[in-house]
Protein backbone atom coordinates (compact mmCIF):
# COMPACT_ATOMS: atom_id res chain seq x y z
CA UNK A 1 0.00 0.00 0.00
CA UNK A 2 2.54 2.47 0.94
CA UNK A 3 4.28 1.57 -2.73
CA UNK A 4 1.18 2.57 -4.28
CA UNK A 5 0.43 5.61 -2.73
CA UNK A 6 4.38 7.04 -2.96
CA UNK A 7 3.98 5.78 -6.82
CA UNK A 8 0.69 7.91 -7.28
CA UNK A 9 2.30 10.92 -4.95
CA UNK A 10 5.49 10.56 -7.51
CA UNK A 11 3.20 10.78 -10.38
CA UNK A 12 0.83 13.78 -8.46
CA UNK A 13 4.49 15.24 -8.71
CA UNK A 14 5.37 15.34 -12.07
CA UNK A 15 2.01 16.19 -13.54
CA UNK A 16 2.18 19.46 -11.52
CA UNK A 17 5.49 19.80 -12.84
CA UNK A 18 5.09 19.50 -16.20
CA UNK A 19 2.12 21.52 -15.81
CA UNK A 20 3.90 24.78 -13.90
CA UNK A 21 6.58 23.95 -17.70
CA UNK A 22 4.25 24.95 -19.76
CA UNK A 23 3.85 28.43 -19.50
CA UNK A 24 8.10 28.92 -19.30
CA UNK A 25 7.81 27.13 -22.74
CA UNK A 26 5.13 29.54 -24.14
CA UNK A 27 6.89 32.32 -22.88
CA UNK A 28 10.71 30.82 -25.06
CA UNK A 29 8.35 31.75 -28.54
CA UNK A 30 9.49 34.53 -30.20
CA UNK A 31 5.92 34.95 -32.13
CA UNK A 32 1.96 35.08 -31.01
CA UNK A 33 -0.38 33.90 -32.53
CA UNK A 34 -2.33 36.97 -34.18
CA UNK A 35 -5.39 36.89 -36.76
CA UNK A 36 -6.71 34.89 -39.27
CA UNK A 37 -7.25 35.17 -42.97
CA UNK A 38 -9.42 33.01 -45.26
CA UNK A 39 -8.17 33.88 -49.11
CA UNK A 40 -10.23 32.95 -52.11
CA UNK A 41 -8.44 32.55 -55.50
CA UNK A 42 -10.55 34.07 -58.03
CA UNK A 43 -10.86 33.90 -62.14
CA UNK A 44 -12.82 36.18 -63.96
CA UNK A 45 -14.69 34.55 -67.19
CA UNK A 46 -13.28 36.97 -69.75
CA UNK A 47 -14.96 40.35 -70.47
CA UNK A 48 -16.65 40.11 -66.52
CA UNK A 49 -13.55 41.15 -64.55
CA UNK A 50 -15.15 44.83 -64.67
CA UNK A 51 -18.76 43.66 -64.00
CA UNK A 52 -17.76 41.49 -61.04
CA UNK A 53 -15.95 44.33 -59.16
CA UNK A 54 -19.24 46.03 -59.88
CA UNK A 55 -21.03 43.62 -58.07
CA UNK A 56 -18.50 42.95 -55.17
CA UNK A 57 -19.02 46.82 -54.79
CA UNK A 58 -22.78 46.44 -54.85
CA UNK A 59 -23.43 43.50 -52.92
CA UNK A 60 -19.91 42.12 -51.40
CA UNK A 61 -18.96 45.39 -49.78
CA UNK A 62 -22.48 46.33 -47.79
CA UNK A 63 -22.00 42.95 -46.60
CA UNK A 64 -18.64 42.55 -45.58
CA UNK A 65 -19.29 46.71 -43.65
CA UNK A 66 -22.33 44.77 -41.92
CA UNK A 67 -20.18 41.98 -41.35
CA UNK A 68 -17.49 44.12 -39.62
CA UNK A 69 -19.81 46.84 -37.93
CA UNK A 70 -21.62 43.50 -36.15
CA UNK A 71 -17.92 42.38 -35.26
CA UNK A 72 -17.78 38.92 -37.19
CA UNK A 73 -14.51 40.12 -39.31
CA UNK A 74 -11.55 42.49 -38.37
CA UNK A 75 -11.17 43.39 -42.07
CA UNK A 76 -11.55 42.60 -45.72
CA UNK A 77 -9.66 43.02 -48.88
CA UNK A 78 -9.64 42.69 -52.47
CA UNK A 79 -6.11 42.19 -54.04
CA UNK A 80 -5.70 42.35 -57.97
CA UNK A 81 -3.34 39.85 -59.41
CA UNK A 82 -1.54 39.39 -62.86
CA UNK A 83 -2.18 35.87 -63.92
CA UNK A 84 0.15 33.78 -65.82
CA UNK A 85 -2.19 31.71 -66.93
CA UNK A 86 -5.72 30.27 -67.55
CA UNK A 87 -6.06 28.19 -64.33
CA UNK A 88 -4.55 30.91 -62.15
CA UNK A 89 -6.16 33.47 -59.84
CA UNK A 90 -6.71 37.34 -61.17
CA UNK A 91 -8.34 38.56 -57.83
CA UNK A 92 -7.83 37.18 -54.35
CA UNK A 93 -10.89 37.99 -51.96
CA UNK A 94 -9.44 38.26 -48.19
CA UNK A 95 -11.53 38.27 -45.41
CA UNK A 96 -9.91 38.65 -41.82
CA UNK A 97 -10.82 37.34 -37.63
CA UNK A 98 -9.63 37.61 -34.79
CA UNK A 99 -8.85 34.12 -34.69
CA UNK A 100 -9.59 30.77 -35.53
CA UNK A 101 -12.29 30.85 -32.49
CA UNK A 102 -13.70 33.79 -34.15
CA UNK A 103 -14.36 31.48 -37.08
CA UNK A 104 -16.65 29.18 -35.13
CA UNK A 105 -20.46 29.32 -35.63
CA UNK A 106 -20.07 31.79 -38.35
CA UNK A 107 -22.95 30.32 -40.19
CA UNK A 108 -25.24 31.33 -37.97
CA UNK A 109 -23.34 34.84 -37.53
CA UNK A 110 -23.51 35.57 -40.96
CA UNK A 111 -27.19 34.18 -41.87
CA UNK A 112 -29.26 37.43 -40.89
CA UNK A 113 -26.66 39.34 -42.81
CA UNK A 114 -26.63 37.40 -45.18
CA UNK A 115 -30.39 37.56 -45.61
CA UNK A 116 -30.92 40.96 -45.69
CA UNK A 117 -29.02 41.01 -49.37
CA UNK A 118 -29.55 37.89 -50.73
CA UNK A 119 -33.08 36.82 -48.89
CA UNK A 120 -34.13 33.02 -48.29
CA UNK A 121 -31.65 30.74 -48.85
CA UNK A 122 -33.32 29.82 -52.55
CA UNK A 123 -32.44 33.17 -53.38
CA UNK A 124 -29.34 33.08 -51.77
CA UNK A 125 -28.46 29.89 -54.16
CA UNK A 126 -29.58 31.71 -56.97
CA UNK A 127 -27.52 34.41 -56.40
CA UNK A 128 -24.25 31.79 -56.60
CA UNK A 129 -25.46 30.34 -59.59
CA UNK A 130 -25.88 34.17 -60.84
CA UNK A 131 -21.89 34.51 -60.02
CA UNK A 132 -20.95 31.63 -61.63
CA UNK A 133 -21.34 33.50 -65.06
CA UNK A 134 -18.72 36.07 -63.57
CA UNK A 135 -16.49 34.44 -61.72
CA UNK A 136 -15.17 30.66 -60.88
CA UNK A 137 -13.31 29.77 -56.99
CA UNK A 138 -10.29 28.49 -57.96
CA UNK A 139 -9.59 27.48 -53.67
CA UNK A 140 -9.23 29.26 -50.51
CA UNK A 141 -6.73 28.46 -47.82
CA UNK A 142 -6.82 29.82 -44.44
CA UNK A 143 -3.70 31.57 -43.29
CA UNK A 144 -2.76 33.00 -39.52
CA UNK A 145 -0.36 36.32 -38.91
CA UNK A 146 2.30 35.32 -37.05
CA UNK A 147 3.02 38.22 -34.53
CA UNK A 148 6.98 38.79 -33.80
CA UNK A 149 7.41 40.03 -30.27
Amino acid sequence: MKLKNRALGALAGMVAFAALAVPAVAQDRAYTEGPVSVVSSIRTEPGMYDTYLRYLQTTYKPMMEEAKKAGVILDYAIYDREARGPDEPDLYLVVTYKNMAAMDGLSDKMDPIQQKYFGDPAKRDAAMIERTKMRKQLGSETIREMVLK
